[in-house]
């Protein structure tokens, strides 16, 4: 009996001693230098358990999107490394390695997660190098920062920057918002300040604690909050503040607007850098501030035809023009509200509320073939290659017939080539189907 017990004590010493000698071995081939890893399916489960955080970039050697994103990537790269929570990037072609693809779901390129502790969440923020690099320490920073002074407040503004709105409770204990921040991390900025002198009462303007004051630093924008500090009223304030009063429409704003359930009022303009159409998006400010219950947002005819098309705008159609537009594929016209002219235009504005509140109003669906919301949709990775010959011929054929397709403007996808000149400056491309748009 002692002679069986002490083999199977030396067995057990000798699978734990391999068991930590594979371990060590797989952790020791990689390390944090600011280069971005290539990865495959030998490798890629080490590589995901050796660092607490990891940024992967599932692409396609074709990808155009994915082409444009590698540099941004390597300059990103080592200031991330740089972190005193360091973010690994890493990138996976998974155009040949299929077995990561369906793992992880990837029906399209680039498809960007970032792996924390080994779990994975979507990433739908920012590409370029410095707002990445913005929008990736969110992730590693503190659910809700305590500031204790004046200056800690003023350096935490200062350090999250313009990109997301930002969140103070004064005179609130973190564990109010704790679970909020935890649930909007990707999304704001949150912190308590404990300690702070009647110069910060005044700067952000309460007179009274506990106060819950939301900034959005890039609009000038601040709102303030004096409860009741009850889960569900203070989940209300910090969901309608997630965003300026009035949204500028473009693709990026619409993938952050994908998990607000609330009906968008959307103002087409011909251009919004117009005098006439930046005193209107002043007004609209002013009903947002009244209309909480709805997402306010614009766009420029000049900006993005081919979104604005989708909601019957064409050449002879008179601007501005209002619509409540769900997000996906129905909008809604107010009956006697179909244009806004340039007198007394808060006026015409509430009309337009009023008339949508009541009820007069024509439903539509949005102008367009569905065929390109099917294909994201149901597009898997094994069915690329047919889809992209399908995609050849369709193209081909409007070559052919000369017809531009339009695009069905969801609030989930949107054509890339449309938006390219609001958003980076980028050059239009014709995507392969199945490429995510950039």
């Amino acid at each position: 009996m002692r002679l069986l017990l002490l083999a199977l004590s030396i067995s057990l010493s000798l699978h734990q001693s391999l068991s930590s000698s594979s371990s060590s071995s797989s952790s020791s081939q990689f390390s944090i230098d600011g280069k971005v890893l290539e990865l495959d399916e030998s490798n890629f489960d080490a590589a995901i358990s050796s660092f607490d955080y990891v940024f992967v970039d599932f692409y396609a050697p074709w990808c155009g999107h994915c082409k444009r994103l590698s540099p941004e990537l390597d300059k990103a790269a080592p200031v991330l490394a740089g972190l005193k929570e360091p973010i690994v990037i890493a990138k996976v072609n998974a155009d040949k390695f299929r077995s990561l693809a369906n793992k992880y779901e990837i029906d399209g390129f680039p498809t960007l997660k970032i792996f924390m502790h080994g779990v994975p969440t979507d990433y739908w923020g920012p590409r370029k190098a410095d707002l990445l690099v913005q929008s990736l320490r969110k992730f590693v920073a503190p659910d809700v920062a305590v500031l204790n002074s004046d200056s800690t407040i003023s350096d935490f503004v200062e350090a999250a920057g313009t990109d997301f709105p930002i969140y103070i409770g004064f005179g609130l204990d973190e564990s109010v918002i704790s679970n909020l921040a935890m649930k909007y991390k990707t999304k704001a900025w949150f912190s308590v300040a404990k300690d702070f002198s009647e110069d910060v009462m005044m700067l952000y303007d309460f007179d009274k604690v506990p106060a819950l004051a939301s900034l959005h630093p890039s609009y000038s924008e601040q709102s303030l909050f004096y409860g009741p500090f009850e889960d569900q009223f203070l989940e209300d304030f910090v969901k309608q503040n997630l965003f300026p009063l009035v949204v500028p429409i473009n693709y990026d704003t619409l993938k952050l607007l994908k998990d607000d359930e609330r009906k968008i009022v959307l103002t087409i303009v011909d251009d919004v850098e117009d005098e006439k159409s930046k005193v209107l998006i002043t007004i609209l400010r002013a009903a947002a501030s009244a209309n909480r219950d709805l997402v306010f947002g614009y766009i420029g005819v000049n900006q993005w035809e081919d979104f604005a098309e989708t909601f019957e705008v064409y050449k002879e159609t008179k601007l501005p023009k209002m619509v409540v537009w769900d997000g996906n594929e129905e909008y809604s016209t107010v009956i006697g509200s179909e244009s806004i002219d340039e007198q007394d235009q808060g006026s015409q504005i509430m009309r337009f509320l009023e008339g949508y509140r009541e009820g007069s109003v024509i439903h539509k669906q949005v102008s367009g073939p569905t065929f390109m919301g099917f294909i994201h949709s149901l597009l898997g990775i094994r069915t690329l290659y047919i889809v992209v010959f399908v995609g050849a011929v369709i193209a081909f054929f409007l070559i052919i017939t000369k017809e531009e397709p339009l695009t069905v403007g969801t609030r989930d996808r949107v054509d890339h080539a449309s938006s390219s000149s609001t958003s980076q400056g980028e050059s239009n491309e014709v995507h392969r189907f199945g490429e995510k748009e950039d």
